[in-house]
């Protein structure tokens, strides 16, 4: 089989299985669909079997063109990609990065870390969302979204930006004095507890404890409830009763005896915040910029499976 135009009747393939057109599929490629659909039967003549079942109204890949679609494309794109990387390499970094985040992980992370190098790439444009929603990002158009390791859909690209987390339950000390204190996750429900508002199901996230095997969901209630974590936090401060929070927000508290922990044993580890995006093929200066700077890093080795 010649090798002189497989490159670019496989883009041409590519083309027309991704958009099952022939007519999209020439517009995107810049030539007629006389020509598309003769370099496409050139290519299927040479592998000696069908990529493409054509219709009047519809096309389709073969078994074996979807084969090829699945193991080929990506390939291609990260050619693409590489050789777009190559081409910004003298270009200045620039551009608008927009990004979708808790206030925890924006406070604690990603701006701590983005004041460190900003200022030595002042063309590039940082936009942060805070949001509980857990927004798609491509439909929203953000470049970048923060979750939990196991929020993190498979066809994305992952970045840990954070060790494993633990939640707190914790009090002041004057709220719990007039209080029986808690044993049992059940005991929650005599207490006044500090609701988080989620703008998805517009409900209050319920606070999902465990021990050993044992996992619980308690829907709390209580007095307050807000829609960002800082808020709780202070609001538990003030001794308005009891706050689910991640645990590294609460131990100067807890040491200075502020705060106290209670049902710490119930109190789980969640997977490590991680940065994700849609695609390497989308990728820019920019956007990488912002990736390695917010980049967890440990010495310890990795058992996540994101990169």
């Amino acid at each position: 089989m010649r090798r002189d135009n497989h490159y670019s009747d496989l883009l041409a393939f590519i083309a027309v299985a991704r958009e099952r057109s022939f007519t999209r599929a020439a517009a995107q490629l810049g030539v007629s669909q006389s020509a598309l659909s003769h370099t496409i039967r050139g290519l299927e003549g040479r592998l000696g079997f069908r990529l493409l079942t054509r219709t009047t109204r519809s096309v389709s890949p073969t078994a074996a063109g979807e084969h090829l679609l699945k193991n080929v494309a990506p390939r291609f794109d990260e050619i693409e990609a590489e050789l777009a990387a190559v081409a910004e390499v003298r270009e200045k970094p620039a551009g608008t990065v927009r990004i979708t985040a808790t206030d925890y992980a924006t406070r604690t992370i990603l701006w701590p870390r983005l004041a460190n190098v900003l200022r030595d790439y002042p063309e590039v444009r940082v936009e942060i969302v805070t949001d509980y929603g857990l927004a798609d990002i491509v439909a929203d158009r953000y470049d970048i979204g923060v979750r939990h390791g196991d929020q993190v859909a498979k066809d994305m690209i992952a970045v840990r930006i954070a060790p494993d987390m633990q939640m707190a339950i914790v009090g002041s000390p004057g709220y719990l004095a007039q209080r029986t204190l808690p044993k049992t996750p059940r005991d929650l429900t005599a207490h006044n507890c500090i609701n988080l508002r989620l703008p998805t199901h517009g409900g209050f996230y319920p606070w999902e404890l465990k021990r050993g095997s044992r996992q619980t969901v308690v829907r709390v209630d209580g007095q307050l409830a807000f829609n960002g974590t800082y808020q709780m936090l202070d609001a538990a401060l003030s001794g308005y009763g009891l706050a689910y929070v991640p645990a590294d927000l609460v131990e100067s508290d807890v040491a200075a005896g502020r705060l106290r922990w209670v049902l710490k044993d119930w109190c789980p580890t969640f997977p490590g915040l991680h940065a994700y995006y849609a695609s390497r093929s989308e990728s820019s200066r920019a956007l990488a910029i912002v990736i390695e700077a917010i980049r967890y890093r440990d010495e310890r080795p990795r058992r996540s499976r994101h990169r």
